[in-house]
């Protein structure tokens, strides 16, 4: 699958954090990669102010590095995420 660089595909990688026990944040912040991850409180920040692209591949870094257990996940999203962890994404 291709990575889309889209308000919809953006969407769906929100719905996958939506179905964790992490809450998503969209802040003003200065990070080194655009994100934090504050996995205590389980919260992931991303820096409101970057472009699409850079919503998109801040949140698949963050959910290739967090823990997710796949049986609570809906059958899209078990589909999406398994590609996402399996690095078969593509540019």
């Amino acid at each position: 699958m291709t990575i889309k660089y889209t308000n919809h595909f953006l969407n769906k990688l929100e719905d996958i954090l939506s179905e964790t026990d992490y809450i998503l944040r969209y802040e003003k912040g200065n990070f080194q990669s655009g994100y934090c991850i504050l996995n205590e409180s389980k919260v992931a920040v991303v820096n409101k102010f970057f472009a699409l692209e850079g919503k998109v591949n801040s949140l698949i870094e963050i959910i290739r590095s967090i823990r997710i257990d796949p049986s609570r996940l809906s059958d899209n999203n078990k589909k999406l995420y398994s590609e996402i962890t399996n690095n078969q994404l593509q540019l």
